[in-house]
């Protein structure tokens, strides 16, 4: 067994890809109070406020880093549908962003609500949402990736949403932390070492 060292000014992370190769049978959603709104052509300045709700305590900045203009063009295409998640006050609280730009393929690009709805039950509801959308004529594959930076549920809730592990990488990249984009005290389970 070999350790690979990171430069501390690094993450490590484990991704494990989850595929679904077939549509699922109906089922019922299950109950929640929230509302999945789609988001035609949001503004850049919107999406990113939302991304950063629900991403920050598991270290997003994909999307954060990328220029406005990158960033709109994926947004604004036609071949990916975001939807916010939103409670009975009309807070945007989550998000689902369905990549259908590589059909048959249909990509859950991200998927998550803010953390103090953990464990309530609205994560099935919210995946029951997005395997309806996702599967429609001409998906023959709804596929998603999760880290080890995630919820430590999250692996294992995709699992039981219905999606089959089928490959693992490691992946290495700067602390957002340590250069401002996110803040210094964003995921505090993944140690900042510099």
């Amino acid at each position: 067994m070999a350790l690979a060292h990171v430069d501390p000014r690094q993450v490590a992370a484990v991704v494990t890809h989850l595929e679904m190769r077939e549509r699922p049978k109906p089922a019922p959603l299950p109950p929640s109070t929230l509302r999945l709104v789609r988001w035609k052509a949001p503004s850049v300045e919107k999406y990113r406020l939302l991304f950063r709700r629900v991403g920050e305590p598991w270290l997003w900045f994909s999307r954060l880093l990328m220029a406005d203009d990158a960033l709109a063009a994926i947004i604004h295409d036609p071949a990916v549908e975001i939807h916010a998640v939103t409670d009975v006050r009309g807070i945007e609280i989550g998000i689902l962003e369905l990549d259908f730009r590589s059909l048959p393929d249909c990509e859950l690009a991200f998927f998550g609500l803010v953390p103090q709805l953990a464990g309530q039950g609205h994560g099935r509801w919210l995946m029951g949402q997005a395997k309806m959308l996702a599967w429609r004529k001409g998906v023959e594959r709804f596929w998603v990736h999760t880290c080890t930076l995630d919820h430590p549920a999250a692996l294992q809730f995709y699992i039981k949403s219905g999606f089959v592990p089928f490959g693992r990488a490691i992946e290495t990249f700067d602390d957002p932390r340590m250069h401002g984009v996110l803040p210094r005290e964003a995921a505090p389970h993944v140690p900042l070492l510099a």
